[in-house]
């Protein structure tokens, strides 16, 4: 087993910080068991930073507008780690593992930590992970930890469900490509950034702008802040400073929302946790094991009706408990 230097991870090593991570990612019992120690020990460290999401397709520059905008934190002082949420194969592990070449620049930086998380089989899974891993790098004291995820779907609510800010990337041009966004994505957002406003494409990027606030005036938005709309150059750059200002501005507003936000988040991590360990526990029971399997087969026939079938697994659990 992994032994952490506490002490050091408490003062900012990166290579603590790695290890750290690298026993949190780890699906070994005793190395789960040895995790969740840490954690507890790390907790009370954690939860200054700023936590924000990021998305965008493929294409759309997110690895050069972290950089950028990691680039422009560090100039300001501050300590950025870049953690990667990457559900798009559970075959060859995805693209996003190469955040740390494309990121050339930013993981040079001593103030910089970048950790790509490969998926595994289960974008839970790498959520729960990618909650640990943003704990233990606050405890490290990184002050604004961006959570980066690959294309639109699942993975955006996940990252939104454990981040204070939600941004998303876009591409100059709104057209038809507006037509192609998911509505619930767009409602998830705090900042709609339109990308690449530089060159011949800054024009069509403002035309975009304007797009975006007109479709989001649209939208129904809870909370205490109205979604932004706005243009940025991460190759000038051009407009990161105004992000950063807007992030500033919504840490501000958000004073009393940000802490429950968090704590509703926390509520919902521990209930995941708490169902996958009470399934995982059942499923390591031989004769339940094998009765979930023959419903499960049934439903798969459609021989049997998935509430028929799920009461028929929860009935032997019931009798257990009530004996």
């Amino acid at each position: 087993m992994p032994t952490i230097d506490t002490a050091a991870l408490l003062k900012g090593q990166r290579r603590a910080l790695a290890k750290a991570i690298t026993l949190i990612e780890s699906s070994r019992p005793s190395h789960r068991e040895a995790a969740a120690q840490l954690l507890e020990h790390l907790l009370p460290h954690s939860g200054r930073s700023l936590r924000l999401g990021i998305s965008g397709v493929p294409g759309v520059g997110k690895s050069t507008f972290i950089e950028a905008f990691g680039l422009y934190l560090i100039s300001l002082g501050k300590k950025v780690g870049v953690l990667a949420v990457d559900p798009s194969s559970p075959l060859h592990g995805g693209s996003i593992l190469g955040d740390k070449t494309r990121m050339e620049r930013l993981s040079r930086e001593d103030a910089a930590f970048i950790r790509p998380s490969p998926a595994g089989r289960s974008l839970g899974g790498v959520a729960n992970r990618t909650r640990e891993a943003i704990l233990v790098a606050e405890a490290a004291g990184y002050d604004v930890i961006l959570v980066e995820t690959v294309g639109v779907g699942q993975s955006e609510y996940e990252v939104q469900s454990m981040t204070d800010a939600f941004l998303v990337l876009m591409q100059p041009g709104a057209g038809d490509e507006l037509q192609g966004i998911k509505k619930g994505i767009l409602e998830l957002a705090d900042f709609i950034v339109v990308n690449k406003a530089d060159g011949d494409a800054e024009r069509l990027a403002g035309q975009s702008v304007v797009h975006y606030k007109n479709a989001m005036g649209f939208l129904t938005h809870q909370g205490f802040w109205t979604p932004e709309v706005f243009s940025v150059s991460s190759l000038a750059p051009k407009g990161i400073d105004h992000l950063w200002s807007r992030l500033e501005a919504y840490q501000s507003a958000g004073q009393e929302a940000i802490p429950a936000r968090r704590q509703q988040q926390a509520s919902m991590w521990f209930e995941r946790l708490l169902n996958d360990g009470i399934t995982d526990m059942l499923k390591a029971d031989m004769q339940w094991a094998a009765r979930y399997q023959h419903m499960r087969e049934a439903v798969s026939r459609g021989d049997m009706a998935p509430p028929q079938a799920a009461l028929a697994c929860i009935e032997p659990i019931r009798d257990a408990l009530n004996r």
